[in-house]
């Protein structure tokens, strides 16, 4: 496993600065918001000197970017906000070709028509999974053109809320550039009526090897998201849960600043 961050927690006045940060820091991957390189994802085109100055960071760096942000609300109330936000992700698709980033991350959404990361009562309707699942179809068929896989998160706050929702819509996408990015506080938040450790070991059971990112965030006991190792997350059972699928790849760091990053690495396979 290799340990990542979003970049976006190492703020510096330039990208090349802030990708020597992350480096400094002991990671060697990140997630990357394309607003960090000032990319206008609603712009007719993407900005060559732009994607220049990313790959220049990410080279002079030595800080591979393991996936792309492309997260907008898929289940806004709003046809006309899910067109627009569509069209960034169309924008963050052919960005990763042309950086040969082989993920996207997206987020299912939620009714609130004004945070994505918000839960609302009309999540569950039959109608916002539909919104969502036609979303999810106009994605995957700009994903397919471009050969880059898209990823979903199991957010209680969203549609998919849970591992078995996620498994829901994997099964009826039924397409190979749909797989999981799996973020452990988000997983027990989904089901706080069982003990943390049950609910990430069903997740595991669920999704198995669709499992092709992970993140690292915490979630402490008022059910607000922390810095990792300062929660409720067990976090050796899910190194663990992480080795029984084969797991090789990136763990993403976020919900954290720079000044909790060496006590998150602590609890970290990469722990001194």
């Amino acid at each position: 496993m290799t340990p990542g961050i979003f970049e976006t927690v190492f703020p510096r006045p330039t990208l090349a600065e802030t990708m020597g940060a992350v480096a400094a820091a002991g990671f060697r991957s990140v997630q990357f918001h394309p607003p960090s390189a000032g990319i206008n994802l609603w712009a007719a085109d993407a900005d060559p000197n732009a994607i220049d100055l990313i790959r220049r960071a990410r080279d002079d760096s030595g800080v591979r970017i393991a996936a792309l942000d492309g997260t907008y609300n898929m289940a806004h109330p709003h046809a006309e906000i899910r067109a627009e936000g569509h069209r960034g992700l169309v924008r963050t698709i052919e960005l990763a070709e042309l950086l040969d980033v082989p993920f996207v991350t997206l987020c299912t959404g939620t009714r609130d028509p004004d945070s994505m990361w918000r839960h609302h009562p009309d999540n569950g309707l039959d109608d916002a999974w539909i919104d969502m699942t036609g979303a999810v179809t106009n994605a995957l068929s700009v994903a397919l053109q471009h050969d880059v896989t898209l990823l979903v998160e199991p957010e209680p706050a969203n549609i998919v809320s849970s591992a078995i929702r996620a498994w829901t819509l994997l099964d009826q996408m039924a397409d190979a550039h749909l797989k999981i990015v799996l973020d452990p506080a988000n997983i027990v938040l989904s089901d706080r009526s069982r003990p943390p450790l049950d609910v990430l070991t069903e997740s595991f059971d669920v999704l198995g090897s669709d499992i092709v990112l992970a993140h690292a965030k915490d979630l402490g006991d008022n059910d607000e998201f922390c810095p990792a190792g300062t929660g409720i997350v067990p976090w050796a059972d899910y190194w663990s849960l992480l080795g029984s699928i084969g797991y090789e790849g990136d763990v993403i760091f976020h919900t954290l600043t720079e000044a909790d990053v060496e006590a998150a690495l602590g609890i970290s396979p990469w722990r001194p």
